[in-house]
């Protein structure tokens, strides 16, 4: 999963979300300088991802698109899965997405001095662009996907998979729908666990 869904699945529960966000700027288990709970997000994201790259649902969306996009193309569906969150965000929280990533900058700004340079980087492109509220539209996801393929040095070639989007829409989306679900009582599970 991406950014967003990392985020939600923290249940907005501060220290966990913070771990959950920085986990893939840590490398190994190089984290234990980081507060109790943070490590415990850092873990969380982990066993999400786990689940996720291991569970058939994914694994078929990635199939879709892996002629094109090779190994590239479990990360392009952590993008989708990201966009048809923040499409349907009715469906899974009360409270308004501009609301939540309003409070998750704040969260950010909050924490600045443990977060990894990599992260400090990105934050204020992620803030003035407000990537996680632009997910919800098309134009939003394009641009993620035409930033994730710059940083590949243009060898993923993700900027195309947009169309591939757009062509398919239906069918991902309802494999999103189907994931999910199952997706945040496992997450819940693993969190209440912690």
């Amino acid at each position: 999963m991406n950014f967003l869904a990392h985020i939600y699945l923290s249940f907005e529960d501060d220290e966990i979300t913070v771990g959950n966000f920085i986990a893939d700027s840590i490398r190994g288990n190089k984290f234990s300088h980081l507060p109790e709970r943070v490590q415990k997000g850092i873990i969380l994201h982990r066993e999400i991802d786990t689940f996720t790259d291991t569970h058939p649902i994914p694994k078929k969306s990635s199939k879709r698109l892996h002629k094109n996009y090779s190994h590239y193309s479990r990360i392009i569906v952590d993008i989708f899965y990201d966009h048809f969150l923040a499409k349907n965000w009715k469906t899974y929280s009360e409270r308004p997405l501009v609301d939540f990533v309003d409070d998750f900058y704040d969260l950010l700004e909050d924490n600045y001095r443990i977060l990894p340079e990599g992260v400090k980087r990105m934050m204020p492109y992620m803030i003035a662009d407000n990537w996680l509220v632009n997910y919800a539209k098309l134009e939003g996801i394009g641009k993620a996907l035409e930033g994730m393929n710059r940083r590949t040095r243009n060898k993923s070639k993700m900027n195309f998979a947009i169309f591939d989007l757009e062509e398919h829409y239906k069918a991902f989306e309802r494999e999103f729908s189907d994931f999910f679900g199952e997706l945040v009582v496992f997450s819940k599970e693993r969190y209440l666990s912690l």
